[in-house]
């Protein structure tokens, strides 16, 4: 009788890990299929990890805010605390998306039809006091997985013309990266699964 307990807790527990799995996939894949498309432009940085092999690093217009855009800092705060950030973007000229207002915890009001919201963290001890200082959000993109040997390749081509992320973002304002781009042309796309 006990056998028979152990055999069926551990399919039980099994099917509990493979339906957390499965929730977590699908809502990635629900978001790069049904987000909306933002395209943020990216710097070069070193792209190799030891471990998962070549990124590069998504330093793009919104990885640093400036406190000015800010718009509901509390009278007298001089610090940030940890926590949340909503960013407000817009379309520039050049098709990049560019950040227009911030709050910490939750926009005020829902993003317009030609805007997007990105939702992020803010760690604490970020100087607030200054308008020309900027805090750096993180918004769980920052790094973008390339097949084995094109990181460098890509790295160098950054230096001379510009490359983007195309993000997906779900209403909520949580980002995943969809493709990378070389101007207008997509050269890795992200699988939905």
């Amino acid at each position: 009788m006990s056998g028979k307990r152990l055999i069926i807790a551990a399919l039980v527990l099994a099917l509990v890990q493979i339906g957390i799995l499965s929730w977590i996939i699908a809502g990635r894949a629900a978001i790069l299929r049904n987000g909306k498309e933002v395209l943020l432009k990216v710097e070069p940085v070193d792209p190799r990890d030891l471990l998962r092999g070549d990124y590069i690093s998504v330093n793009n217009s919104i990885s640093r805010i400036p406190v000015k855009l800010i718009a509901n800092i509390p009278e007298g705060k001089s610090f940030s605390d940890d926590t949340s950030i909503v960013v407000r973007l817009k379309k520039g000229a050049e098709g990049y998306w560019q950040p227009t207002t911030a709050w910490f915890g939750q926009a005020p009001a829902p993003a317009g039809p030609d805007e997007a919201d990105i939702a992020g963290h803010v760690t604490e001890g970020w100087d607030l006091r200054s308008p020309d200082t900027t805090i750096a959000p993180e918004y769980g993109i920052d790094r973008f997985y390339l097949p084995e040997g094109e990181g460098m390749a890509i790295q160098n081509d950054m230096r001379v013309r510009p490359f983007g992320i195309k993000l997906a973002l779900s209403a909520n304002g949580t980002a995943q990266i969809k493709a990378l781009m070389d101007g207008d042309k997509t050269l890795f796309e992200e699988p939905l699964y």
